[in-house]
This record gives structure tokens, sequence and C-alpha cells, in this order.
């Protein structure tokens, strides 16, 4: 038994991004919004500006991969038609999985409702957690240097996520954390799903990890860590950039900032104290 690329995208993203689509349209129907906390932006523009962002940041990353067989798809079951050297079905994948988890994002939003109060994040935790996705990223970047073949596509995999996320950190760790609930139930339940269809298609030969620039470590005996790492790191990347797109601490933040700088905001946040902050 074989699946195509395209019939991968099929079953496990269309099917339900036309479920989610279809309760979206219901529950406006029946008068269940966005909290007025999260509906800054519109959503529909919000996962279509996502869409775009990771059609453009991913494109060349994943050119790289294929390009030096860090993993490969079976030719007889892609369509040939290819933009560089990745399948046309490989740029699909880049605009339907934030699709997908945009969907479901805003799904758990209108049914988990305003946030409860939280205790304030202390800048001595929000810079804790920058300075490990540095020390991470200098990891990988090291054995990308070294050429530790094993460590390569995980190497390649934290080199092109961390940097954003740690950007996504320094400008709203705290909001994040005070939406935790909603963050890590998207990121949990997507990296589940897709790691698991993943597996599917690893198993059905659609696409093959390159076992000599890979740890070789799976899970269940046929997902590769890293393609776990991989849902993990786009699914933290969706969800932490929709989080913070959507809900309106994040604008007044983005006005201060504009009024006196990434520096002064921050420190004027360290010396806030309310439990709302």
């Amino acid at each position: 038994m074989t699946m195509t690329y395209f019939g991968f995208i099929l079953r496990f993203l269309a099917i339900p991004i036309l479920i989610l689509a279809l309760i979206t349209t219901i529950d406006w129907r029946r008068g269940r919004r966005l909290p007025d906390r999260l509906r800054y932006w519109p959503a529909w523009a919000v996962v279509l500006a996502h869409m775009v962002i990771a059609l453009l940041y991913t494109t060349i990353w994943d050119n790289y991969l294929v390009a030096t067989r860090v993993w490969w798809y079976a030719p007889e079951l892609v369509t040939g038609i290819t933009i560089g050297w990745v399948p046309i079905e490989e740029y699909t994948f880049f605009l339907v999985q934030p699709l997908l988890a945009g969907l479901w994002i805003f799904f758990l939003v209108r049914r988990m409702g305003q946030p409860a109060s939280a205790g304030p994040l202390k800048n001595r935790l929000r810079r804790m957690a920058v300075l490990i996705l540095a020390l991470v990223w200098l990891a990988s970047i090291a054995a990308l240097v070294a050429g530790w073949g094993k460590a390569t596509y995980m190497a390649l995999e934290l080199g092109w996520a961390l940097p954003p996320i740690g950007l996504q950190l320094i400008f709203g760790a705290d909001i994040l954390w005070r939406y935790r609930r909603l963050v890590a139930l998207s990121i949990a339940s997507l990296t589940l799903y897709l790691s698991a269809a993943d597996a599917v298609a690893i198993n059905l030969g659609t696409w093959t990890i390159n076992p000599e620039k890979s740890f070789d470590l799976l899970l269940g005996g046929i997902l590769p860590i890293e393609e776990f790492l991989f849902f993990l790191l786009t699914n933290t990347l969706i969800s932490f950039g929709i989080t913070l797109v959507v809900c309106q601490e994040s604008h007044l933040r983005y006005k201060r900032i504009r009024q006196v700088g990434l520096k002064q905001a921050l420190a004027e946040l360290g010396a806030e104290r309310s439990p709302d902050n």
C-alpha cells in the first residue's frame, strides 16, 4: 500500500480544514465570537498572513534540505512538478499547515474564552528563556560547521526556527504566559496529530528521512525524532504568532515600543507589578 503526497494532504489536512471551516461557519451563525481581547485583527487576515510568511520563510530552507538529500520524496508518489528542488505538493503543505493550525487555534479560542488573570512573568525568566534558545541555536550552528553528519537535520531545524521564536519571546513572553492554556493546548494537539500523520506517510514510503543525516531515533519505531521536532517548532511558531497578533496587549505594546523604543518598553514592563501583567 502506498500514498501519494497529495493523498496525504487530502486525508490529513484538507478534510480537517473543511470540518473546522464548517464548524467556524456554524459558530458564526450562532453568535459564538472570539473574546474581545483576542479579536484585534480579523481572524482570516491573521491566518492568511501566517500562510504567506510560512511559504516565504520555509521555501529556501526546505529547498536546501531536499537538494542536500536530508530527505527525499518517492518520485512515483509526487506529481513531478517542482519549483527548485521541491515538488509542488510541498509548497501546498507550507500553506495548508498554518491554515489548519489557525482554524484549530480559533476553534479553541472560541471555547476557552478570556484568560484567567496571571501573575507577571519576571524579566529574569524571559531573559533565561531567550538565553537558553540562543545557546541551543549556537550549538546547532557549531554542529553544522563541524560537519557532524548525524546532527545535520536537527541542527538545520533549530538554526532555522529558533531565531523567530526568540524574537516572539523577547516581544511577548509575558503575553504568551497569560494565554498559556491556549498556547500549550494548540501546540501539543497539533504536534501530536501531525506527527502521527507524518508517521503514516513515512511508513507508506511517501517520503524518506536520510538516516545518515539524522540521529535515527524513531518514535514508535517509525517517526524520526527530527520530524517530531519539526512539527513542535512549526506549531510553536504559528501558535505564538497568531496569539501575539490577535491579542490587544500586543498592539498596545507595539505602540509603546514605537514611542519609547524596545529597551525602555521592556524596562517599564519589568517595573510593573499588576497581577494582570
